[in-house]
């Protein structure tokens, strides 16, 4: 087999270049003889890696992500999740009464007992409670103090939309994300929580067309009107990165029906679809790096990217960018292997190549998934290596029929205001299914996982039975 094309420099050698091309040199390494054949998902081996941190604990080295235990185990549940295995109900309840030592009396949850509340712990209790949490007593899900939580999020809201990611801390549009995650998935979104936060959404995308973590927020000069902020003048703060650019899109999407609903009579913030487009398709490496995603311009690949990037282009073609958006279709008794990809579109980026760096070099020969050769695997990059792999076979798109299906059987509980605003919001997460006899997966139907939610990374299942308890809604199967 012809050796790989390398990467092109500029002969000017730096500890940049240096690393790119010993990089390469690693991964050529692992790329399998015959590449239409990579090695089979390793089920047994993750699965046995997830469980000793689940029941043994994670390693000392863990100790520094004490403020990060909701993620912990949120990233273990999803993989479970996403590998199609299940929690027996001892583990589960177990799971649930960890997790509710993690809420804060005034809302939200910290990282840990007695921590400070934050966004981004909160949505990862949440999410860990949407899978293994039930209603009732003891279940989780109605020990979430909603009202305390609406409260929370309403103290981080800043003049300019943007929200402090906890308090006396700093703006962060990862928080957004995991905000609107949250309000969704627990019904307490309202118009008032959102003032703003479309504009400020937009002005973080950069001139390369992702977008940074913030903006910096320019106000009036007038004394008396210091609260007024200047839409023209907000510069991103930071370079264009894959993990903010995600969050943000996917919080652009889930703001779309308050856009159509409550937006000003001037012109409405955007966005610029193409520009993100063309900025996301430059990161996905090339032969030699076997096609994983980096998640900044002119820096490594990554495992975890496979999701951070990778994920907006199922967000960017429902919004019917980059072509492969879903269609409804007649259920198909067909398999789809490596085989069948010629009818795939495959104009913008490869789904076949992102397969083939998860199965050749995210695996870990001991279980677990990790950035790539020679590191160690741990529990964020097996998520969101699996979530990745998820994406990269099912195409999970917003189905019209589903949408209509679900509008059906709408009931409109009385004492709710925004009742239009909740049914939209409600119907816009929900209206995302796969398309039947649509996946394509790389190495036969052994390497098949659960399709992911492209929204908000958890199993469709479980977003559709979360919030169809919150929002008082029963959904019947189509038949």
């Amino acid at each position: 087999m012809a050796y790989p094309r390398r990467s092109p420099d500029d002969h000017y050698v730096t500890d940049t270049s240096d690393l790119q091309s010993e990089t390469e040199s690693i991964l050529h390494k692992h790329l399998p003889t015959n590449p239409e054949s990579p090695p089979p998902l390793q089920r047994n081996q993750h699965l046995q890696f997830l469980v000793k941190s689940l029941v043994q604990g994670f390693p000392s080295r863990y100790t520094s992500q004490d403020a990060s235990q909701p993620w912990l185990l949120f990233w273990t549940l999803q993989s479970f999740s996403v590998l199609g295995v299940a929690l027996d109900p001892d583990n589960k309840q177990k799971a649930i009464d960890t997790i509710m030592t993690w809420q804060h009396p005034d809302g939200g949850f910290g990282g840990g007992p007695g921590q400070q509340a934050h966004l981004l712990p909160t949505y990862a209790s949440v999410c860990a409670l949407a899978i293994v949490g039930r209603p009732g007593p003891g279940g989780g899900w109605d020990q979430i103090n909603r009202e305390k939580t609406y409260e929370f999020f309403m103290s981080l809201k800043q003049p300019d939309g943007s929200f402090l990611v906890s308090h006396d801390a700093e703006v962060d549009v990862r928080g957004i994300y995991c905000l609107l995650v949250v309000a969704h998935l627990l019904d307490i979104l309202t118009p008032e929580l959102l003032d703003g936060t479309p504009a400020f959404i937009a002005s973080c995308q950069t001139y390369e067309g992702g977008f940074s973590c913030a903006s910096q927020p320019y106000f009036s000069a007038e004394a008396d009107e210091s609260t007024i902020v200047l839409d023209a003048i907000r510069p991103p703060l930071g370079e264009a990165h894959g993990g903010y650019t995600f969050c943000a899109l996917a919080s652009w999407l889930m703001l779309q029906p308050y856009l159509k609903l409550h937006g000003r009579t001037e012109p409405q913030p955007t966005i610029n679809y193409r520009k993100l487009m063309r900025w996301l398709v430059h990161l996905q490496g090339n032969e030699i790096e076997l096609g994983g995603f980096r998640g900044r311009t002119n820096k490594l690949v990554d495992g975890c990217y496979s999701w951070w990037v990778g994920g907006c282009f199922a967000l960017l073609a429902s919004q019917g960018i980059g072509g492969g958006y879903g269609r409804d279709v007649e259920p198909s008794t067909e398999a789809h292997d490596e085989g069948d990809w010629d009818d795939v579109d495959e104009s913008v980026w490869s789904k076949l190549w992102l397969q083939r760096y998860i199965l050749c070099a995210a695996q870990h020969p001991s279980g677990g998934l990790r950035d790539k050769p020679p590191k160690a695997a741990d529990s964020y990059h097996t998520l969101y290596c699996l979530v990745g792999l998820s994406m990269a076979q099912h195409n999970v798109y917003p189905s019209p029929a589903r949408r209509a299906h679900i509008a059906a059987q709408w009931q409109s509980p009385s004492g709710y205001t925004n009742e239009e605003f909740r049914k939209a919001s409600f119907l816009e997460v929900l209206s995302w299914a796969e398309e039947e006899g649509g996946s394509h997966v790389l190495g036969g139907l052994a390497n098949r996982v659960n399709a992911t939610h492209p929204i908000f990374t958890l199993t469709m299942t479980h977003t559709e039975a979360f919030m169809s308890h919150f929002y008082k809604q029963v959904i019947s199967r189509r038949k």
